[in-house]
């Protein structure tokens, strides 16, 4: 079993950063991919980032050249991060951490905020 736990959101303004970490704990050697999704208000959940264990990454259109996903140095799939530099009002959601194995099973973080306003 997989426990994923999400930190680092927080208010800021536009234009400003932030990094999130994701630590993942337990059964963690059948992982194929962790990644990054958002939630905003009254909208549905939609992918920001992923990394493969092979060091393959993905971007939504929206963040792209300014969110970068990346994963600890060593070979374990163990914590994820997601720097988000110039941020934007459209940005403000609840950022939840996944985890995909390669039994095909998910596993989802509780979610953390981040709230970008001026």
């Amino acid at each position: 079993q997989v426990r994923l736990v999400e930190s680092g959101g927080g208010l800021v303004q536009p234009g400003e950063s932030l990094r999130l970490s994701c630590a993942a704990s337990g059964s963690t050697f059948r992982t194929y991919r962790m990644g990054w999704y958002r939630q905003a208000p009254g909208k549905q959940r939609e992918l920001v980032a992923t990394i493969t264990h092979s060091l393959s990454t993905a971007y939504a259109d929206s963040v792209k050249g300014r969110f970068t996903i990346s994963r600890d140095n060593d070979n374990a799939m163990n914590t994820i991060y997601l720097q988000m530099n110039s941020l934007k009002p459209e940005d403000t959601a609840i950022y939840y951490c996944k985890l995909d194995d390669y039994r095909a099973v998910t596993t989802w973080g509780q979610g953390t905020h981040v709230t970008v306003s001026a």
